[in-house]
């Protein structure tokens, strides 16, 4: 029999394992894109992240708790900036992955599975941190 903790990991894979033309239009309408979000910063806030961050292409940027690339992928876009984007559910990174090939953008966006308390990454990688929708 799962335990609680599996159940809830279980739920966790389901949920970024969700795809479909509905989920689309209603991130459209609500967030303002199609990037595979599947968190709540509409595309105005990311906007302003980045306005505040003052992005740019020469700037590495690393995305804390990034689910399935939303922002990392936008700054890419957008910006040119090369994200590493790390979170801790695999499935999240894979579907962040797989739209990083079709948008082009693989060679800005890395993925990289880690909880953001432990971070395989070298200090001091980075001219920008962060972190959307996460849990703390």
């Amino acid at each position: 029999m799962p335990t609680g903790e599996q159940e809830s990991r279980q739920r966790i894979r389901d949920w970024y394992g969700l795809e479909s033309d509905v989920l689309v239009e209603i991130e459209r309408e609500v967030i303002g894109g199609d990037n595979g979000a599947n968190g709540y910063t509409t595309r105005a806030q990311v906007d302003d992240i980045a306005a505040r961050l003052r992005l740019d292409g020469g700037m590495r940027v690393l995305d804390i708790g990034t689910g399935r690339g939303w922002p990392a992928l936008c700054f890419a876009a957008s910006f040119g900036c090369r994200v590493v984007a790390c979170d801790v559910p695999i499935e999240g990174l894979e579907v962040g992955m797989r739209r990083a090939r079709h948008d082009g953008l693989d060679r800005l966006v890395g993925f990289v599975a880690a909880s953001g308390e432990a971070l395989p990454l070298r200090q001091g990688s980075f001219e920008a941190l962060v972190h959307t929708d996460t849990l703390c």
